[in-house]
């Protein structure tokens, strides 16, 4: 008898060990589902059978002390989680997705290391949950370059209607969605309107990438047939369905990451970035200079210009702490050299290539630095980027290399552009319909995506997904 009861005192125990690893790797299973345990560390043996090694990998998670200060902005990030788990088995499919590609793991994790400190401070200060932090991971693998073919744009991916709703300037100089600042205090703002709707952050989520009409229509929809009003009962489409559970999957790396031999990037918790107010007329190889930084790295923190000079006044540029002193000593400098970029306004018979000649450069330099195609068009008025007398173009030339997609499709907004007529001119109807700048701004076609953008949204329209 007391053999027995030792053997099912055992097996409790295993169980229970079972138990308290799976739900901890991935808070996974709700209530009536299938369950499938998440492999912590797995030997193939040969005959082919997986062997989980829960022992080993439980006892290399470090338990979450609130008693004390939290080590970095990671920390930080898991003391501020607030929002319901969201249990199901696509968020285990999709975390072995994403544990499947350890290399993109870690650029992502890189990334997200010069954005993060700013997130989370704006998250706490406005009492938001800290999983929002993780969403760019989602959107746009925190790469503030990122331009999808609904032409959304940013860490945070709005779409140029939306991006006006909440007062983010795009023009053919600047788009504040690329703006970090800008943009993360735009999506924080949305994030406040839609919780504030629906009253459920699953439902939130949901509306941040489908459009908050949609999600309340599938929501009403549900009620009156007398069903369930949540996230997971709701008839929505594959890439809104898959939403929250990558945020999941993500939430869950990130909050046990030794569960999974993940080692996240060291970020220090405190503001190691300033703001500096930046000069008229300094082209952004420049200004990376007098910052001390590689012109990669100084456009990752200032990707939301649409050229490769600042022309006006009152723009600023996030540098290094360290820096901000010399930068601030170095703009008197420059401010009182005169030398620069500056406005050109396109003159009734002015051609491109006379005003390429007038500033010292060859006509491809001018098209390249202001975003044009060589069929371009500027009509009267259109006003061009050009270097004062002395200065060299081969910063800026740098610069105007590296500018997104976007950039170059604002920068072509409202100009006419000549027929390729060394092609056949049909096309289907279906390939008019779809245009080619419109999605990816890599070509430029006689009526430019742009002027449709300039109409206020319907209440169908939100971040270029399909309502």
């Amino acid at each position: 008898m007391a053999k027995c009861a030792t053997s099912r005192a055992l097996k409790w125990l295993c169980c229970f060990a079972w138990g308290c690893a799976t739900l901890a790797a991935s808070n996974v299973f709700g209530a009536g589902e299938e369950k499938a345990p998440l492999p912590v560390r797995e030997n193939n043996s040969a005959k082919g059978a997986t062997v989980v090694d829960i022992g080993s990998a439980w006892d290399r998670v470090l338990p979450l002390d609130l008693t004390r200060k939290p080590n970095d902005v990671w920390d930080r990030i898991r003391r501020g989680f607030a929002m319901p788990d969201f249990n199901s088995r696509r968020v285990i499919q999709l975390q072995h997705s994403y544990l499947r590609r350890p290399a993109a793991l870690e650029r992502m994790f890189n990334r997200s290391a010069r954005y993060l400190y700013y997130i989370v401070d704006e998250l706490e200060r406005r009492h938001l949950p800290t999983e929002l932090a993780l969403l760019p991971m989602v959107e746009s693998s925190f790469n503030p370059l990122a331009y999808s073919r609904s032409r959304a744009s940013g860490l945070w991916q709005f779409i140029p209607s939306t991006g006006r709703d909440y007062n983010l300037t795009q023009n053919r100089w600047i788009d504040e969605r690329r703006d970090v600042i800008a943009s993360t205090n735009a999506a924080l703002d949305y994030f406040e309107t839609i919780y504030a709707r629906h009253g459920d952050w699953h439902l939130a989520l949901a509306s941040y990438n489908r459009g908050e009409n949609a999600i309340g229509r599938a929501v009403e929809r549900n009620r009156a047939a007398g069903r369930p009003a949540e996230f997971s009962a709701l008839k929505l489409p594959a890439e809104t369905r898959d939403y929250l559970p990558k945020l999941q999957a993500i939430k869950n790396i990130i909050a046990q990451p030794e569960l999974f031999g993940i080692e996240l990037p060291y970020i220090d918790n405190k503001q190691f970035l300033a703001t500096v107010d930046a000069p008229v007329g300094i082209d952004l190889a420049t200004a990376a200079e007098y910052a001390g930084m590689p012109l990669e790295e100084f456009l990752a923190l200032n990707p939301g210009f649409n050229r490769p000079a600042i022309t006006n006044s009152g723009q600023t540029l996030i540098v290094p702490s360290g820096s901000a002193p010399k930068f601030k000593a170095i703009q008197n400098e420059f401010s009182q050299s005169g030398k620069g970029w500056r406005k050109h306004t396109l003159m009734q018979g002015e051609t491109l290539t006379g005003v390429a000649s007038r500033y010292g450069l060859t006509l491809e330099q001018l098209l390249q630095i202001n975003g044009l195609h060589k069929r371009s068009r500027p009509a009267v008025g259109y006003a061009l980027l050009v270097p004062a007398r002395g200065v060299d173009p081969e910063g800026a030339l740098a610069v105007s290399e590296l500018l997104p997609a976007s950039a170059r499709a604002a920068a072509r907004a409202g100009v006419r552009v000549e027929p390729d007529r060394s092609k056949k001119a049909g096309r289907s109807k279906a390939a008019n319909k779809r245009g080619s700048a419109g999605r990816t701004g890599a070509k430029p076609v006689a009526k430019p995506a742009a002027a449709k953008t300039a109409t206020k949204p319907t209440a169908k329209t939100y971040r270029g997904k399909r309502r």
